[in-house]
């Protein structure tokens, strides 16, 4: 690939393939560099609003996605304090509202369509097995050395994407003091079969608000089977996605909870944990011809389901920017300033919807009221300014 119009990407998980696909589009080649010789998506489901579906759609991903997708009619907003359902944040005609749907999916399912696209597509070039040990950048390009089974190879590029996740290695490289920062909160990932919940109703998402935790439950993989992520407080802060998680841990957490609530978490035979990490507000996006995307740049609490959306977000916005300035230095610099503001306020918003989720006494009451209140058509116009989104 000539270094003319070569764009390296370290990182090919969703964010990286999803950069790979949009750069290609508009005429780069694209090196990816992945650590792992094989390629296994962590996690289990995956919430994809409009902002992020309507990216995946101009790619060409919606026929592939289609057998495996789920489009919920509504989000059903259950207090543990009522124990009740006290409102229903309507789904249904997203598509109509916003130009594009709300998708549920499982993660490995989104990884295998990317991996699709990106192995058909002659100006991507994907090597496994290749983590990035060392970077340098000119005037005019930017030269990375990665590790291979034959010993370093190197690359030459106009510019390298950190697309490498929370622990980025390319982020550590350029600010080796800041570090991702344990939040207090630890999630824990389980996956049942619908079949094993008579009655639940997989045309919703739920969402149970309970004292210093919150549970999520919705359908994947046509509605066969069930994915739930519960949320608690706790002290455990070990780097990683797929800790083993106990059982019993996990169901005296919730013990004091409804019984439709129990009997949801009841029926995960195994579950995972994983602590949850964040970076500043705004986002650290790298410097000179060196740009970080995803949680790389902007890892945040997933209590906005915007994780993976804000990364699809991250990958259009780049390739646009790159394609429309010959200045690479400040197209990335531009791409900073406008991806700034944006995610610092779902990151403000995902924080702020975990203290809500979270509360408890008269302050649960008062939230329950106030939601109640409000109502789900006027709960869903409150999240416009992300669904809508446009680039």
């Amino acid at each position: 690939m000539a270094p003319s119009r070569t764009i390296i990407i370290a990182g090919a998980g969703i964010g990286g393939l999803t950069a790979a696909l949009a750069l290609a589009a508009r005429s780069f080649d694209v090196i990816i560099l992945e650590r792992e010789t094989t390629l296994q998506e962590v996690g289990a489901g995956l919430q994809l609003s409009p902002n992020a579906s309507r990216i995946l759609i101009a790619l060409g991903l919606e026929p592939l996605l289609a057998p495996r997708l789920v489009a919920p009619d509504a989000v059903n907003v259950m207090s543990v304090r009522a124990g009740r359902q006290i409102a229903r944040i309507p789904l249904a005609d997203a598509g109509q509202r916003y130009g594009a749907p709300y998708w549920l999916l499982r993660r490995p399912d989104l990884q295998a369509a990317l991996l699709a696209k990106v192995s058909e597509h002659r100006r991507i070039e994907l090597r496994l097995g290749a983590p990035v040990e060392d970077f340098k950048t000119d005037a005019d390009s930017v030269t990375v050395t990665a590790h291979t089974t034959d010993g370093p190879r190197q690359h030459t590029g106009l510019a390298l994407i950190g697309a490498d996740g929370v622990w980025s290695g390319v982020r550590s490289r350029l600010f080796p003091d800041l570090r991702p920062r344990f939040t207090g909160r630890i999630a824990w990932r389980g996956t049942c079969e619908a079949a094993s919940l008579p009655g639940f109703d997989n045309r919703y998402v739920q969402l149970w608000m309970g004292p210093h935790a919150h549970l999520v439950v919705y359908p994947l993989a046509e509605g066969r089977q069930v994915n739930l992520v519960a949320v608690t407080t706790g002290e455990w802060d070990r780097p990683g996605w797929s800790e083993p998680g106990d059982v019993a841990e996990v169901a005296r957490a919730f013990a004091a909870w409804p019984d439709a609530a129990r009997r949801l978490i009841g029926a995960v035979e195994s579950w995972r944990r994983w602590a949850l990490f964040g970076m500043p507000d705004g986002g650290i996006w790298g410097q000179g011809r060196i740009a970080l995307l995803g949680d790389a740049a902007h890892a945040m609490l997933p209590f906005a389901a915007q994780g993976a959306g804000m990364a699809i977000e991250d990958a259009a916005v780049l390739a646009d920017i790159l394609a429309q300035d010959r200045d690479v230095a400040a197209a990335l610099a531009r791409y900073r300033q406008i991806r700034s503001p944006r995610v610092g306020r779902v990151q403000r918003t995902a924080r702020r919807n975990g203290e809500v989720y979270h509360l408890r006494g008269p302050m649960a009451l008062a939230r329950d009221q106030v939601i109640g209140w409000l109502g789900g058509p006027a709960l869903l116009s409150r999240q416009d300014w992300i669904y809508g989104w446009r680039r």
